[in-house]
C-alpha cells in the first residue's frame, strides 16, 4: 500500500507567550510522492513554522502528521531524529559546508552517524558520495574544496549531501537565495530534474517565479494555509 509522503491534519504550531504566537493554524496538506510542491509568504507567516515540522525539527501542539504513513507524534526524539535521517533530505540557502573538507568529504559525512566507521563501511559511504556527485553534475569535482568552488557548485555539493540516504522527501529552504540570476536556473533545473525522475519536492520560496515552476503552490499568511489554484 503505498502512502502520501507527507500528511497534514490540522496541524497547528503556537508558541507560548504571553501573549502565545499563533505561527501554523489548523492546516491540512497532503504532498503525494512524486510531487513538487512550493511554499510562498511574507517573512514572519510561518514558513518557517512549516519547514520546521515538516522537517521533524519541532513538534507541532494539536494535529496529526504522517511521513511516508508514519504517525510522528508517537515516537520518541531518538526514532524521530532517526527517521529525519533516514526519509528527509534538507537543502537551505546557506550551503553549511565544511570548509576544509572536499566535496566528496562533505557529502559522506552526511551517512556519518546512520552507518558504521569500519573502514568497509568509509569506503562503501566514499562511494555513494561519488555517485550522488555524479548524479549533481560533479564529477569533475569530488575533491575540490567548497573555498575553490562557485555558489552553484557549493548548493549542488549540498544538494548532493541531502540525497545520500535516499530521502522520500527532498525539503528545500530558499535555496537559490544566495544565488544570481543564472546560477539560480542552473539549480532549480536540477530540482526539476530530480523530481522528474520520482524524488518528491518541497521547496519554500518568496520568489513567485521560482513558485510558479512547481506543480503545486500553497501560500502561508498569518499562520494559515491555502492552495493556490493548480497550473
Amino acid at each position: 500500500m503505498s502512502f502520501p509522503v507527507l500528511e497534514f491534519s490540522g496541524i497547528s504550531l503556537t508558541y507560548p507567550g504571553p501573549p502565545p504566537i499563533h505561527a501554523l493554524r489548523s492546516c491540512d496538506l497532503v504532498v503525494e510522492r512524486g510531487d513538487y510542491l512550493t511554499v510562498v509568504g511574507p517573512s514572519g507567516s510561518g514558513k518557517s513554522s512549516f519547514l520546521n515540522l515538516a522537517g521533524l525539527l519541532d513538534r507541532p501542539t494539536g494535529g496529526r502528521y504522517l511521513l511516508d504513513g508514519l504517525d510522528t507524534a508517537v515516537l520518541t526524539d531518538r526514532e524521530r531524529a532517526a527517521l529525519r535521517g533516514r526519509r528527509i533530505g534538507f537543502v537551505f540557502q546557506s550551503f553549511h559546508l565544511l570548509p576544509h573538507r572536499s566535496a566528496t568529504e562533505n557529502v559522506a559525512l552526511a551517512s556519518l552517524y546512520t552507518a558504521g566507521r569500519g573502514r568497509h563501511e568509509t569506503a562503501h559511504r566514499r562511494a555513494r558520495a561519488w555517485e550522488a556527485l555524479a548524479r549533481v553534475g560533479l564529477a569533475h569535482r569530488m575533491d575540490s574544496l567548497p573555498t575553490h568552488m562557485s555558489g552553484g557548485e557549493r548548493q549542488r555539493v549540498a544538494i548532493a549531501r541531502a540525497l545520500m540516504g535516499e530521502p522520500s522527501l527532498l525539503l528545500c529552504d530558499e535555496p537559490t537565495g544566495n544565488l544570481d540570476s543564472a546560477t539560480a536556473q542552473s539549480v532549480l533545473t536540477l530540482i526539476e530534474e530530480l523530481n522528474d525522475n520520482g524524488m518528491t519536492v518541497i521547496l519554500i520560496t518568496h520568489d513567485l517565479q521560482v513558485a510558479a515552476r512547481a506543480h503545486r503552490t500553497v501560500a502561508i499568511r498569518d499562520g494559515v494555509l491555502t492552495e493556490t489554484v493548480p497550473r
